[in-house]
């Protein structure tokens, strides 16, 4: 659901340290909100400050959000909690394997490009027969 940033309150927090939102910022210029924050329906958040902090550096008027109801301040903060606990980063060796094909899918080698020239000739040829005759 999209909500309007003014109307989200945030209450006391565990985390203090937002850290540097730099390339979270940059992240959501880029890509846009993958994860929606998640707020009460009081709209009080519970998760993902951070991701709301960088939605207000870059001056966004809404956002969206995932809102749950009926739950404890205790199960509110286990959430809070939770949310944060189970991210798991990347090891390097993941991170370099990502960074490796990133390049190589966008600084293709020359035998991967005519193999893509050709895959993309025969998909044309495939979709043009493929297409009903027009009475």
């Amino acid at each position: 659901m999209l909500v309007p940033i003014k109307d989200i309150k945030i209450r006391k927090r565990v985390r203090k340290d937002l850290g540097n939102l730099d390339d979270l910022k940059e992240s959501l210029r880029l890509y846009g909100l993958m994860n929606p924050i998640t707020i009460n329906k009081k709209y009080e958040l519970i998760a993902g400050e951070r991701r709301l902090q960088a939605a207000k550096l870059l001056n966004w008027t809404n956002i969206n959000a995932n809102i749950i109801e009926n739950m404890s301040e205790a199960d509110t903060l286990e959430m809070e909690l939770e949310e944060n606990n189970q991210r798991k980063e990347f090891t390097d060796a993941e991170l370099m394997e990502g960074y490796k094909r990133l390049q190589r899918l966008r600084h293709p080698n020359i035998f991967y490009r005519i193999y893509l020239f050709f895959k993309h000739l025969f998909e044309k040829i495939r979709d043009f027969f493929d297409k009903p005759v027009k009475k």
